[in-house]
Order: C-alpha cells, then sequence, then structure tokens
C-alpha cells in the first residue's frame, strides 16, 4: 500500500466535501476585525498556529489565545477557533468572554452543530457529518486536522491573489528573532 497516497486520497475527498466559499467569508471577517485572536486545543491549535502566522505574514493584527502576551478581546474583535468537536470544554470559556464583550466568532469544525458553532457567527464545517470514519492508519482526529490545514491554506492562497502579496513582502514581516 502506498501510505501516502491513501492519506492524501482522504485528504480530497474531506476537501472535496468542504464548501470552499466558506474561505472568504472568514477572510472578510478577519478584514473586518480591529484584530483576531486565534486558537485551538491540542493538534487543532498547531493547525490554529499555522494560520495565524500566515495572517501576520499578510499584515493583520493576530493574538493566540492562552499566550501571556496576548491582549483582551474587545468588540470589533474577531475570535476564531478551531476544534473538530465544536465542544472542547477548554475553549467554552472562551466563547462566552468573546460573546460577552461583542466580539465576532468563527468555528472551524467537524459538525455544523455544536455548543460553539450554535452560537458562532460563522461556521465553517470541513467534510460534512459523515466525513470522517474511523480510518486505520489516520488515527485520532488526523483527518480533520489535515484537512482544516488545507483548507486554511486555501483561504490563506485566495487571499494572496486577492491582495496582490509578494513572498518578498510577505517574507519582510516573517519573525527575525528565531
Amino acid at each position: 500500500m502506498d501510505h501516502q497516497q491513501f492519506i492524501l486520497d482522504n485528504l480530497t475527498r474531506i476537501t472535496n466535501a468542504t464548501d470552499k466559499s466558506k474561505a472568504a467569508e472568514l477572510l472578510k471577517l478577519v478584514e473586518g476585525a480591529g484584530r483576531t485572536f486565534i486558537g485551538g486545543a491540542g493538534r487543532s491549535l498547531l493547525v490554529s498556529r499555522f494560520f495565524a502566522m500566515r495572517l501576520v505574514h499578510a499584515g493583520y493584527n493576530v493574538n493566540m489565545v492562552g499566550e501571556v502576551v496576548t491582549p483582551a478581546i474587545k468588540a470589533g474583535d474577531l475570535l476564531i477557533l478551531v476544534s473538530g468537536s465544536g465542544g472542547t470544554e477548554t475553549l467554552l470559556p472562551f466563547v462566552k468572554k468573546a460573546k460577552s464583550v461583542g466580539a465576532k466568532l468563527a468555528v472551524i469544525s467537524m459538525k455544523k452543530s455544536s455548543p460553539m458553532a450554535d452560537v458562532a457567527d460563522l461556521v465553517i464545517q470541513i467534510g460534512q457529518d459523515d466525513s470522517f470514519p474511523l480510518t486505520k492508519g489516520m488515527p485520532m482526529g488526523s483527518q480533520f486536522e489535515l484537512s482544516t490545514l488545507i483548507f486554511l491554506e486555501g483561504a490563506i492562497s485566495e487571499l494572496i491573489f486577492a491582495k496582490n502579496l509578494t513572498e518578498e513582502g510577505m517574507r519582510a514581516i516573517h519573525a527575525n528573532l528565531e
């Protein structure tokens, strides 16, 4: 068996079932936000960090939830959470806080309805309700996280073309204290 092709085939199946128009909706929220806060838990947190980094490279004011230097969220800001279940207990207080101060909420999940999605301004369902069967060789959420990464990288590509961003311009913003 070609394991790389096996993984790519599964990710293609999921991304083909994902509503790609949601990328433009997400970018519109980012564009209209004062600041964007991004978070997740576990591997979803890692995927959210990819997206946050790319938005910074594109010139946006972005903060990762939970960092010691992250300021208070307020009205006019946007919170983007990546949560496969849409009900990650450690993230629910962030949802409550964001909504209580008048910030917008975008949830990226494998479920269109969940505790987070049901109060979100934008729900991006990766795949469909039946897109994530247990799959030997792609354990414990791999299908969701990798599909989400592809979706968000696609959104960044869309942004790059829409704003005519250049590699040189993005690289100039890249961290230089590494």
